[in-house]
Formats: C-alpha cells, sequence, structure tokens
C-alpha cells in the first residue's frame, strides 16, 4: 500500500468517525474529552447488579443514569456483555418529573436515527419533549427492536406489575413497595436496578438497604458524588450555590449524603443508641403485646418490656401479610412460647390492639378481637389513638431530659427499625399513611402508660423472724379462740 492509499484510508476513517460523532450527539462527547468524570465511568464500569449514586444536584448523577439505559438499549456498552431486544423502565416520582429530568436526559443523549417508534401518553410524538412518554422503540445494533418504558411512583405498586425486564432505572428514591415490584420484575431475566438519587429523605430504606447494606447482598454498589466530582461543575458556580443553601440542605444537594432527620417524624431515632443485641428479659420486666391487625396489609406485633427504671424493650417481632387470624395467632403464641412470655392460669396471653379490631370481617360472624381470643389471645382494644399525642410520647421515651434514651430495640425487629428510619411528615401535623404498622402498635404501647417493673426484695432475716412469730402467735390466739 502506497502513500496515497494511506492517506486516502485514514481521511475515510476520519470522515467516519465524524459522521457516528454527529449521529450520535451529546452521547458521543459523553466523557469522551479531556475532562471526564471518574464517579460517573466507575458507575458505568461496575459489574454488580444492584448500582446506586447519591449525588447532590448538579453533580452528574441523572446523566449517568440516561446514559446507561442507552447504552444497554442500543446494545453499545463498552463494560457489559450486550444484546438485543432489551426492555427497560426509567422510573421517576411522577410523570411531570418524569418529563422535565429523567425523558428530558433520554432525549438528549439518545440520537433521533436510533428511534424507532414513540408512544405518548399526552402530546405529540414529532415533539415528545412537550408531552409525556409512554414508550420509545430503539433499534438495537444487533438487529433487534428494544423498549423503554416510563414509569412514574404515584401511578402506584399495581402498574409495576407483571413485565419481565432487563432493568430499571430509578431517578430519585421510589417508596419502598415499589422498589421491592422493581426488584421482582428483574429477577427473571437475572436483570439490573441502577439508581440516582438525591437522599434528601434522610435515612429511609434506601440508607439501610443500599448504603448500610445490612442484608450483605454481594450485588449491591453504591457511590457519592458531589459537586466537586463534576469537572463540568466551574467553582464559581459552587460557591453561589453553596451560598443559597442552609447548612442543613448542603449536606444531601451538594454531597450526595444521607442527614439525618429530613422530614422524619422520628429524628430523635439512631440505630448506634437504640438498637441492641437480644439478651435475656427478666419475668418480672414482661409487660404488654400490642398489634395492629392485618390481613390482606401486613399485621405488626412486638413483645413489649419495662425495667425497674422505666427503660422500655422491644424484645421480639412477628410482621407479615396476607395470613388469617389462625395463622397470625399460632405465630403470635410460637413466639410467646419461644421466649418464655408470661399467660395466665389458663395458658392465655393478653395484648393491645387498634380499635378496628372490633369490627367484624366479611369473612366471619366474629371480629378479629374475638377470633383472637377464641384462640387464646385476649386483646384490649381500648387504646389511645392520637396520633400526636402518640408521636410525642414516643419521642419522649427517644430522648428524655438527660439525653438517655427511655426505649431500646431488639436487633431482630427489622421491620420496626425499618419503619423508624422510613416514617415521614405529610402535610400538617399527620405522618405519611404508608409502612407504619409498626409505628401505630408502638403508640398504642407507650399511650397505655407502662410503669415500671416492681424488684422482688428478698427477706431480711429479720423480717422472717417477725413474719414466723407472727404466724406462730396467730396460730395460738386461734387454737384459744375453739377452746
Amino acid at each position: 500500500m502506497n502513500r496515497e492509499e494511506i492517506i486516502s484510508r485514514i481521511a475515510l476513517i476520519d470522515r467516519e468517525l465524524k459522521s457516528r460523532r454527529e449521529e450520535a450527539g451529546a452521547l458521543a462527547a459523553y466523557n469522551s474529552g479531556r475532562k471526564k468524570h471518574k464517579k460517573q465511568m466507575a458507575f458505568h464500569k461496575c459489574k454488580k447488579r444492584n448500582r446506586w449514586v447519591f449525588g447532590g444536584n448538579r453533580s452528574g448523577k441523572t446523566e449517568c443514569g440516561a446514559v446507561e439505559a442507552i447504552w444497554m438499549l442500543r446494545g453499545i456498552h463498552p463494560y457489559r456483555k450486550n444484546r438485543k431486544d432489551v426492555f427497560g423502565w426509567a422510573v421517576s416520582l411522577s410523570q411531570q418529573v418524569q418529563r422535565d429530568v429523567a425523558q428530558s436526559k433520554i432525549l438528549k443523549y439518545l440520537p433521533k436515527s436510533w428511534i424507532a417508534e414513540i408512544t405518548m401518553l399526552s402530546g405529540r410524538k414529532d415533539s415528545p419533549s412537550s408531552g409525556i412518554i409512554d414508550q420509545i422503540k430503539i433499534k438495537n445494533v444487533f438487529g433487534g427492536i428494544s423498549t423503554l418504558g416510563f414509569k412514574s411512583c404515584d401511578q402506584g405498586r399495581e402498574k409495576f406489575q407483571g413485565c419481565s425486564l432487563d432493568f430499571v432505572w430509578l431517578d430519585e428514591e421510589p417508596p419502598k413497595d415499589i422498589y421491592e415490584e422493581c426488584l421482582m420484575r428483574v429477577m427473571d431475566k437475572r436483570g439490573d436496578i441502577f439508581g440516582t438519587m438525591t437522599p434528601l429523605k434522610g435515612e429511609t430504606f434506601i440508607y439501610n438497604e443500599i448504603y448500610l447494606n445490612r442484608r450483605n447482598n454481594p450485588q449491591v454498589w453504591c457511590e457519592f458524588m458531589s459537586w466537586e466530582d463534576n469537572p463540568y461543575l466551574k467553582k464559581s458556580e459552587i460557591k453561589l450555590l453553596s451560598q443559597s443553601m442552609d447548612s442543613s440542605s448542603l449536606d444531601s444537594r451538594r454531597y450526595g449524603k444521607f442527614s439525618r432527620g429530613a422530614g422524619l417524624v422520628y429524628p430523635e431515632f439512631d440505630s448506634a443508641v437504640h438498637v441492641i443485641p437480644p439478651f435475656p428479659i427478666p419475668k418480672e420486666w414482661q409487660d404488654n403485646i400490642s398489634i395492629d391487625p392485618g390481613l390482606n396489609n401486613p399485621l405488626s406485633a412486638h413483645w413489649y418490656a419495662v425495667d425497674w427504671d422505666g427503660n422500655i424493650y422491644v424484645v421480639a417481632e412477628h410482621f407479615a401479610a396476607g395470613k388469617d387470624i389462625e395463622e397470625h395467632a399460632r405465630c403470635i403464641k410460637d413466639i410467646s412460647a419461644r421466649i418464655g412470655w408470661k399467660t395466665d392460669a389458663r395458658g392465655r396471653l393478653y395484648a393491645l390492639i387498634d380499635s378496628a379490631a372490633n369490627q367484624r370481617t366479611l369473612a366471619s360472624t366474629k371480629s378479629v378481637a374475638e377470633l383472637f381470643a377464641d384462640r387464646g389471645i385476649l386483646v384490649n382494644t381500648k387504646v389511645n389513638k392520637d396520633v400526636f399525642s402518640g408521636i410525642c410520647r414516643v419521642k419522649e421515651y427517644l430522648k428524655r431530659g438527660n439525653g438517655l434514651p427511655d426505649i431500646y430495640i431488639f436487633d431482630t425487629c427489622v421491620n420496626m427499625i425499618a419503619e423508624f428510619t422510613g416514617y415521614f411528615w405529610a402535610d400538617g401535623d399527620s405522618p405519611v399513611k404508608r409502612d407504619d404498622h409498626c409505628m401505630d402498635e408502638l403508640r398504642y404501647y407507650v399511650m397505655s402508660r407502662p410503669r415500671p417493673a416492681e424488684k422482688e426484695c428478698p427477706e431480711s432475716a429479720v423480717y422472717a423472724d417477725k413474719m414466723r412469730r407472727i404466724r406462730r402467735l396467730k396460730s395460738t390466739v386461734g387454737k384459744q379462740r375453739k377452746r
């Protein structure tokens, strides 16, 4: 090959590369220049199946989620095994947020020539950025057609059922039930979950499941992105943004860190303080069981003990959904037997329960309270259900005046611990009515005003001799009267 042919071929390659860059547009420029976002690339290179980026606003987290989705759909992922006919979801908090954030980023990085079809929920397909997209069909390099569906959390869990997916991209933190449903959707295909979020809600279930990885899931990975990690964000802009926020917002919005207490009902709760390993509970500490009933919804039951100083201990847990009263009663009795919980002379247990248990179910002529009683669990439905007063009372137990807690939870009570870290205020003085079954029955219990256990003092020798003399004197007097 002579010099002219070599130059001609180089020119041809240059033209082809230029054509491809122009076709790919923003996608071709993504992390391709002198400046590279190292944490974005760490996310893309990670081979784990459950990956999360906790990033501040404008840290570059959403860009890497959108690019990851397009690479997978197109079949051009540089660090993963590619395939055709990929099916994935992009999940946003609402349809408006979808349009303004995730959908906008996908359209920015997705070349129009790669789009086979767009289905709209609202708006025109020839101007998709101004409407709400339902699905985008994308031409895959292996010859197939991939599909990206858009979902919003405000549609409810039912809208997330039924599909087998290759991936789900969660843009911002979803409700726990939506997250769990998405996990089910990728199970069949051993697909991927990846999330990009700013942790504005505090130490929620994502904090426990992903950041702390309390289940020790080997497929979980996470990374924090701050403004400083974004090489395209100028220092002057970082300074301006920092000056516009208070200190409580900076941790989450600048550094992507979980800030304790952001909107939480119980910011006083600290797992490092209030959660303890189990230990044998003295018999005299045993106080009561508290139940929040549920059939399709979870039934929550916890066993409460009180020590001689009035400290409360949550020592056992039963938490299950989809069971009937027969099964719940059996589980409660089994746990009670295992931990040696007190019963009356007839072997019956006592418990507090939501007053709704007085209502009769569709499947029975008896109320839930009566059904429990038939199975040896006598429930007291006269509980104080005032939410705000109950919350204030729980707060008192979490942190009293001297800075020490009055309540401790055994680390085996995982559902109660999770609810503490995911229990948020709604508008006004009421919490969000979701994932609150443990929190409800905890309030029923603390509002019952539990009293400290009474110490059983051993008899002194003087006291024993005194009682012996009294019994002897009574016996002598009794004999004399009979005469």
